[in-house]
């Protein structure tokens, strides 16, 4: 056990504008939505599984799978524009307030991604609580193509150059030769200490953040109908190996 309390939040709001109701569109068989909540219930690491959303019907599938839906979330804290730090901060206060239960963690949990295993959660809590991190993040390695090293940047007047303003004269031409490993973030899971939702800026991270490792057969974010097929076809693959 970790000793302390620990939440996995799952955000879904209704509205989307390139897949239509995509938290209750079907994947595989079930609401997109549903695959989190099924795996978050998983963990052996989370106290509590809770959706924010602010749609009474995804409030009421989310329940049917399982999840807590305690609250609607305000209009306010549901548009496009929101960023995801002011809809934490709503669920930890909410649920302090309302329930006096005070997390000593949340689990952000994004039903864009729809490939997550429990055991990602849980060893992401776990790394959490052994390096005393005040965020993990879950990530797996960049695409060579995609890091800043062969990023191409085109500036006024047609200037061409690498992302960091190098010539493109000055390219590495392997990618063994990159001075440092990077990486992409693939929404399996933040682990989040509730105290950085509080600083100025709030954010997810904090100061000492830790980075959870992954292969990058894991890696989705849905926000687009290709999106959509790619996330299909690599969850195929994943229940065939399971």
């Amino acid at each position: 056990m970790t000793g302390m309390q620990t939440v996995g939040i799952i955000p879904a709001r209704s509205g989307s504008k390139s897949v239509p109701h995509k938290n209750l569109a079907r994947f595989h068989g079930k609401p997109l939505i549903a695959w989190t909540i099924l795996t978050a219930l998983q963990s052996a690491r989370l106290d509590r599984v809770i959706v924010s959303t602010d749609s009474p019907a995804i409030a009421r599938v989310a329940r049917r799978f399982g999840a807590e839906t305690p609250f609607l979330r305000p209009k306010s804290l549901a548009t496009a524009r929101i960023g995801i730090e002011p809809v934490l901060t709503h669920a930890y206060e909410w649920l302090k307030e309302q329930e006096g239960y005070q997390a000593d963690a949340l689990a952000l949990l994004l039903p864009t991604n729809p490939l997550r295993r429990p055991s990602h959660i849980d060893e992401a809590i776990d790394l959490f609580v052994a390096r005393r991190a005040d965020s993990v993040v879950a990530v797996n390695e960049t695409p060579a193509n995609h890091t800043p090293y062969w990023t191409l940047v085109k500036h006024k007047r047609r200037r061409v150059t690498l992302f960091s303003g190098e010539p493109l004269t000055d390219i590495l031409t392997r990618r063994q030769d990159f001075p440092q490993t990077c990486y992409a973030r693939n929404d399996l899971v933040y682990v989040v200490r509730p105290h950085n939702l509080f600083e100025q800026p709030a954010n997810l991270y904090g100061q000492r953040i830790e980075l959870y490792i992954t292969g990058s057969e894991y890696d989705a974010d849905i926000n687009t109908a290709a999106d959509w097929e790619a996330a299909e076809l690599r969850f195929a693959r994943a229940s065939k190996n399971d």
